[in-house]
């Protein structure tokens, strides 16, 4: 039997509301998390070997690379826990509804900006 429905292929044409959008950020959030662990595992292994390694996991932290990796480890640890607390929230029954999801899925975008504007500024 041959299936007679529409496929849309052209990917920047489909519009994806704000709890979708939510959702694969929080998502994506979790494996730059996992990324981001492994890197601050390995800066910790090597701060801690000697006093050189100390240092030399200070001076790369000080420059530009250690700063945008500060300030993205913190935007990806932020929006998670604010997703994770939308998640729970919803769990217990609130948020349910398809205007207040979107809505929470609004508010938790922008918090996320301010947040990571916040990050920035205090980790440069």
């Amino acid at each position: 039997m041959k299936k007679q429905r529409p496929v849309n292929l052209q990917l920047n044409t489909i519009s994806f509301p704000p709890s979708a959008i939510s959702s694969i950020l929080h998502r994506v959030t979790g494996v730059a998390l996992f990324f981001a662990l492994m890197f601050v595992i390995g800066a910790w292994a090597v701060s801690l070997s000697s006093e050189q390694g100390f240092m030399s996991v200070q001076e790369a932290m000080g420059g530009i690379i250690g700063k945008v990796v500060a300030i993205g480890t913190l935007s990806a640890l932020s929006y998670h826990i604010l997703g994770g607390l939308r998640h729970m929230v919803m769990d217990m029954g609130h948020w349910e509804e398809l205007q207040s999801g979107n809505n929470s899925a609004k508010a938790i975008i922008v918090l996320w900006v301010i947040l990571t504007v916040v990050a920035g500024v205090a980790v440069w």
